[in-house]
């Protein structure tokens, strides 16, 4: 249990919360915003009850891929629905990627005051370029770069926390703007835009289920699993996002790209702020690098089976990698990340609702009357 809890957690954690704080209180106007993360884990622990069931019932590799394929049949549903999974994460998979890699410029321009926005753009791509240039490469250099930058990630969270919750204001914090809480349609309006960008935020409580055939007693753990790694990243997205506000004046940060940065200038200076913008650079690398890896495989391992084109089923001659799996995931990723961040978060959501979430909501009956 605790280790298939690590894993969900260490999917969930990156550079999301840094880069979409101002994004989430502009969706409301203000600190009543932090609703939006309660919200958005009330629906991703619903969610997650639907992969609990489907993982305890069909323990294996290949989560999403594996449920639509068995629950359907094997036969013309069951290859239509796991074809248009991986057809879809083509596209949602690499939108995930390139909100790191935009978080990725964002961050940059702090070090570089003078980097234009199409320069910030410039800077994500190449960001995904180096991402792909070194996943072209054996797992086993590919297995210790993931771990120094999973370490990074981690002590990235830990000096935001320890830096800010000492100095925390609560008349700064909790400084809400005059009619917040009324139940306008305006109100709901923001707090869905809200609970969308939440929800982005949560993504990975699932990753368990994408090796459940390594799992001891599937039926306890998995579930056991999502459930834990959802409320352990409510409570620390929460604490973040206060301990950044209750420094930051929200009125200030709604409207920032590098909002963390700017929270560290405020209590120590430049120089700190330059070192976790640094740490924050590693931690969008890292999450670009660990989901292109992660990724570029589904559409290999579909291929592979049958259920998807054969030629995301070919290897490095040499290296052994899925190349062309990679290069399309990595080459879709790069355009992407010359969009808005709103936009590829709200694109991604809804890509992944179509097929991939629906699709396994109907599963179950589908599983229970098989």
């Amino acid at each position: 249990l605790l280790h298939a809890t690590a894993l969900n957690i260490s999917n969930m954690v990156g550079v999301g919360p840094f880069i979409t704080i101002p994004l989430l209180m502009a969706t409301m106007g203000g600190p009543q915003s932090l609703l939006g993360w309660f919200t958005g884990a009330l629906i991703v622990v619903a969610d997650g009850l639907i992969w609990s069931e489907l993982g305890a019932a069909l323990p294996g590799s290949g989560g999403s891929y594996r449920f639509l394929r068995e629950a359907y049949g094997h036969e013309t549903w069951g290859r239509l629905m796991a074809f248009l999974f991986i057809w879809i994460y083509v596209i949602s998979g690499p939108l995930e990627i390139a909100s790191g890699m935009i978080g990725f410029g964002n961050y940059s321009a702090y070090l570089w005051p003078g980097l234009t926005l199409r320069g910030q753009q410039f800077v994500a791509a190449g960001v995904g370029v180096i991402a792909v240039i070194l996943l072209s490469r054996r797992i086993q250099f590919l297995s210790k770069v993931a771990v120094m930058l999973w370490i990074g990630t981690v002590a990235t969270m830990a000096a935001v926390l320890i830096a800010g919750l000492p100095h925390f204001n609560p008349k700064l914090a909790f400084d809400f703007p005059p009619h917040a809480f009324d139940f306008s349609r305006g109100f709901f309006l923001g707090l869905g835009g809200a609970t969308l960008v939440t929800v982005y935020n949560y993504f990975g409580y699932y990753d368990i289920c994408y090796i459940g055939d390594e799992v001891r007693e599937p039926a306890r753990v998995i579930p056991r699993s999502i459930l834990y790694s959802i409320g352990f990243c409510a409570v620390g997205y929460v604490l973040i996002h206060l301990s950044i506000i209750g420094v930051v004046p929200w009125r200030q940060g709604i409207n920032s790209n590098f909002i963390a940065s700017e929270f560290m200038e405020k209590l120590f200076g430049r120089g700190a702020a330059i070192v976790i913008t640094l740490m924050i650079l590693w931690t969008a690398f890292g999450s670009v690098f660990a989901l292109l890896l992660g990724y570029s495989r589904i559409p290999y391992a579909a291929a592979v089976d049958g259920y998807f084109f054969k030629s995301f089923a070919k290897l490095h001659p040499t290296k052994n990698y899925p190349h062309v799996s990679l290069l399309v995931m990595g080459v879709v990723s790069i355009v992407a990340a010359f969009f808005p961040l709103s936009a590829v978060i709200s694109a991604l959501i809804t890509t992944r609702i179509l097929v991939q979430f629906i699709g396994q909501v109907f599963a179950i009956p589908q599983q229970r009357n098989r």
